[in-house]
């Protein structure tokens, strides 16, 4: 290490696309050499081309690459790294990774490889922060002993309930039941996905909640007991449980409610000695009560929306921590300005179900303009693998109250060109939700998208 402004010398990038290339651009303006690992379909990729250095880790498929912890651990090691960001996705919340990069002499760039475990089960998770004091929905704690528990379970604290993967995330894993017929196949469904996606079959059970919006707080946390909340954000427009479009504040969320979930928030970390980047999430119900839901231990895709009205850099707060060293603030240095809002433009075709339409980009024309950031991993000519997410960029707008940065991500979005063979984006489908009457009077819940889909929204 050389010093308090340069925590590491070089910093290995363990993931790909536009978070990449995001953590790369930080590096780079702290003067920390950056390695980015690509696959052979990402050998021309944007973070390649950028990198002080890029290791050939593996074949396409994610498994034999992005997942390979043997060829990362490898390729920090050949290539003098100190440190490996992991990003989101992947590896991020793996903390058998984290404990291999620790043995080998690699900091880790997130929390403790036990703490990570033990927020990574989401049950324990829930268990954890409601002896911490915060609320929590009805519902199963620990490990289920089988569908005749989990059914005793949802019978007790009544119908709908959700039933979510134990090692989840990414809205994967789950399953809405609304009366006791349905249940034991949503349960088999539900422990057959998670095992297939997440190599660990164990689920729980929750109230479930609708309509509600999702609220999440970020949070900072270092090893000298500093933690600092960055503000709430609203992440309530979302298909599949997977989010599209994220903003700061939440709209229509009373202040005192706000600075309560936050406070919530600060004293869960510090409940549980966190350090790092995290987000708590929460559901908030018609009622105007919030509920914790899990908190992800890693950076999370909708960061620049709190960058952006509060000035702080995530990933520079992520790799001080890392270093041992403390944030760079206290709540106090903490002054929210405006309102942010993010899209998230995907290579989906929203009327086919949001599939994924991977392919060459013929045209790509990214918006620019006043208080815009567009972060992308992109390019004309480039190609969308169909192994990969299909996040290409994130449109993300400023200003000084929500009507007009709603006109300004309007407005971007209009200058927003891609066209390939067969590729289709969520650019025209998001401004349609821009224009929808819930939303743009911030009284939009998690149900939006389907509403609009279905053809249900109320407008005729």
């Amino acid at each position: 290490m050389s010093g308090p402004d340069v925590p590491f010398r070089s910093v290995l990038i363990a993931n790909r696309g536009e978070i990449a290339l995001r953590v790369a651009r930080t590096c780079r303006e702290m003067g920390i050499r950056t390695i980015a690992v690509y696959s052979t379909a990402d050998r021309d990729s944007a973070v390649v081309r950028f990198a002080d250095e890029a290791v050939h880790i593996g074949p396409s498929p994610a498994r034999a690459s992005y997942l390979n912890v043997p060829a990362i651990v490898e390729a920090a090691a050949a290539t003098g790294a100190e440190a490996i960001h992991p990003g989101y996705g992947f590896l991020s919340e793996d903390p058998d990774f984290a404990e291999i990069c620790d043995a080998n002499g690699f900091a880790f760039v997130g929390p403790p490889p036990a703490l990570m475990a033990r927020l990574g089960d989401k049950s324990a998770a829930r268990a954890i922060m409601a002896e911490a004091g915060l609320p929590v929905l009805g519902g199963s704690t620990g490990t289920l002993d089988g569908a005749a528990q989990a059914k005793a379970v949802a019978d007790g604290i009544g119908y709908p309930v959700i039933i979510k993967a134990t090692a989840g995330g990414g809205g994967r894993g789950m399953r809405v039941v609304d009366g006791p017929g349905a249940f034991m196949r949503a349960y088999s469904e539900a422990r057959a996905q998670a095992h297939s996606v997440f190599g660990d079959s164990r689920v729980y059970v929750e109230r479930y909640v609708d309509p509600a919006r999702h609220i999440e707080v970020q949070i900072l946390a270092d090893e000298h007991g500093g933690v600092v909340h960055l503000g709430a954000r609203d992440c309530s427009v979302q298909r599949r449980y997977q989010k599209l479009v994220e903003e700061t504040p939440a709209p229509r969320l009373d202040p005192a409610a706000a600075e309560e979930l936050c406070a919530a928030a600060v004293r869960g970390a510090r409940e549980i000695g966190y350090a790092g980047a995290a987000t708590f999430e929460f559901l908030l119900d018609a009622d105007g009560a919030f509920h914790f839901m899990e908190i992800n231990c890693r950076i999370q895709v909708e960061h620049p929306v709190t960058e952006m009205v509060t000035g702080v850099d995530v990933v520079r707060e992520q790799l001080r921590v890392a270093a041992g060293l403390p944030l760079s603030m206290k709540q106090e240095d903490v002054a929210p300005s405006g309102v942010s809002i993010e899209c998230r433009i995907n290579a989906e075709d929203p009327a086919a179900g949001f599939r994924p339409t991977p392919g060459r980009l013929d045209e790509l024309v990214l918006p620019g303009g006043p208080f815009t950031r567009v972060d992308a991993h992109v390019f004309p000519g480039a190609s969308v693998a169909a192994e990969y997410d299909p996040l290409l960029a994130k449109v993300v707008v400023w200003a000084p109250d929500r009507g007009t940065a709603i006109a300004r991500m309007r407005r971007a979005l209009d200058e927003l060109r891609v066209s390939g063979p067969g590729v289709r984006t969520t650019g025209s489908f998001l401004r349609g939700v821009l224009d929808h009457p819930r939303f743009r009077d911030g009284s939009h819940s998690t149900g939006l998208v389907d509403e609009i889909t279905s053809g249900e929204d109320g407008r005729g």
